[in-house]
């Protein structure tokens, strides 16, 4: 696993530079062989949106399919509470300088995990080419390398296959189940540093 923490290449590098200036985010670029994370800008809002009103994905994300309303909301709050407070890093990710997934890394939200979890979608286009695992082993390498974690997290639906078997070939391992409010079950595994 490798992720090269540096200046990313391809379209609104000066954008992305006045980003950062005006937010304060710390997030850095970062590249893996085929991507390139970079914070996001406001123009990539309506790829954001794109990306998580397609239910393909945000079937698998958080709270599910959300409005488009709700979706531009919480790409304001990048903007708004992510990036000037440093929360957490949260990138646009690019392949051949086309907008193809959103990343983070962050505490988790949950009261029965005390760490840093990683989340990623790609879009479905992009599916099928070990993009999704390159990006997967560059957070948690992210997680390990820059920010000195002993452990990375994943919360995923017991139903999502595709990316419970990409994160056991990475190295994770089922932690346990969580039961959900309402029922169902939300599966933790963690990658521990070697």
């Amino acid at each position: 696993m490798s992720a090269t923490v540096g200046t990313a290449h391809g379209i609104g590098l000066e954008e992305r530079r006045q980003t950062r200036i005006a937010s304060g985010t710390v997030t850095p670029d970062l590249r893996t062989e085929r991507l390139a994370l970079s914070p996001y800008v406001r123009a990539d809002e309506d790829d954001f949106v794109a990306l998580f009103q397609d239910t393909r994905v945000s079937r698998w994300m958080g709270d599910g399919p959300q409005s488009e309303a709700a979706d531009r909301a919480l790409f304001g709050r990048v903007f708004s509470e992510v990036y000037p407070a440093n929360r957490f890093d949260v990138w646009a990710v690019r392949h051949d300088g086309g907008y193809v997934g959103h990343a983070e890394i962050k505490p988790s939200p949950e009261p029965w995990l005390d760490g840093h979890e990683v989340v990623y979608a790609l879009a479905p286009a992009a599916r099928g080419r070990g993009l999704g695992r390159e990006l997967a082993a560059a957070l948690t390498a992210y997680g390990h390398d820059a920010l000195a974690l002993a452990e990375v997290h994943a919360t995923v639906d017991p139903a999502n296959a595709p990316s419970l078997a990409l994160l056991a070939g990475l190295g994770y391992v089922h932690v346990r189940d969580v039961p959900e409010d309402g029922g169902g079950s939300t599966r933790l595994l963690t990658h521990r540093r070697r």
